[in-house]
């Protein structure tokens, strides 16, 4: 009787490490980390028609932490800095980017757009947010990877 209560007991021991050891499946993926870009898509009746590549030189990287949200952009071509601070929000597959502020060039359209919306496509180390027109077409998306 001594050795059946001590295997049920190693038994129950081992499965509750194995599921404490084990990430949940269920683990909603989220943006919070350091992600760079790697291409642009172009739409054309909701479907790809072009893939502009970042260059080797270029680099944009988003910053995402629980509620905030900044971006830079780097050019050696482009003399014309690019960056941007604000909040962000993630509700029914869009996300809301609410810039508080940013470069000179980025000043100029914050003052004219205060929400920047997009159909966000979220995986655990990629995401695309994809610009839509006013009929809800897709016409152009950011696509990242996560680095951090």
């Amino acid at each position: 009787m001594k050795k059946i209560t001590s295997i049920i007991a190693s038994l129950v021991l081992a499965t509750i490490l194995i599921s404490a050891s084990t990430s949940n499946p269920q683990e909603k993926n989220t943006l919070k980390g350091v992600w760079e870009l790697q291409d642009q898509y172009m739409y054309k009746n909701n479907m790809v028609v072009d893939t502009i590549e970042n260059y080797k030189n270029n680099r944009q990287v988003k910053m995402y932490t629980d509620s905030k949200v900044m971006w830079t952009r780097y050019n050696p071509k482009d003399s014309v800095e690019w960056f941007g601070y604000g909040n962000y929000i993630v509700k029914d597959g869009t996300l809301e980017e609410r810039l508080e502020y940013g470069s000179f060039q980025m000043m100029k359209i914050i003052d004219t757009t205060q929400v920047f919306s997009f159909q966000l496509e979220l995986n655990k180390n990629t995401f695309s947010q994809i610009a839509l027109d006013k009929r809800g077409n897709k016409y152009y998306s950011e696509n990242y990877k996560r680095i951090e």
